[in-house]
């Protein structure tokens, strides 16, 4: 059994973390390492997907719903409204947490921030 993601210790009160917005099956947070004046993450409630790609395949219905709440977030957060939406697959490509995530980047983006 492995041990559980950063974001179900969130959701299961163990660490604590301002949501920002939830549905039955999402919620929203800050990144905690910002690349943007906005960066927020879009998490699944589940831990069943480790990735993009395997919740495309598995629940392309719930991806939907991750990208539309991305859009009513950066509609919330940023002043016009323009976003860019960034999954990181594999470890190669970034990513540091198994448990799919958006990362909704807004407002003076950077260099740097292509990559997130």
């Amino acid at each position: 059994m492995t041990e559980p993601s950063i974001f179900t210790r969130i959701l299961n009160g163990e660490i604590p973390a301002e949501i920002l917005g939830e549905t039955d099956r999402l919620f929203a947070l800050r990144d905690i390492a910002p690349q943007a004046p906005v960066h927020l993450l879009v998490v699944p409630k589940t831990a069943e997907y480790r990735d993009v790609t395997e919740l495309a395949a598995g629940d392309p219905s719930l991806l939907a719903e991750m990208v539309a709440f991305a859009g009513k977030l950066a509609e919330e957060h940023t002043d016009d409204g323009d976003f860019r939406l960034v999954f990181n697959t594999g470890a190669n490509a970034g990513q540091t947490v198994f448990h799919v995530h958006a990362h909704v980047l807004a407002g003076g983006l950077t260099e740097k921030s292509v990559g997130a």
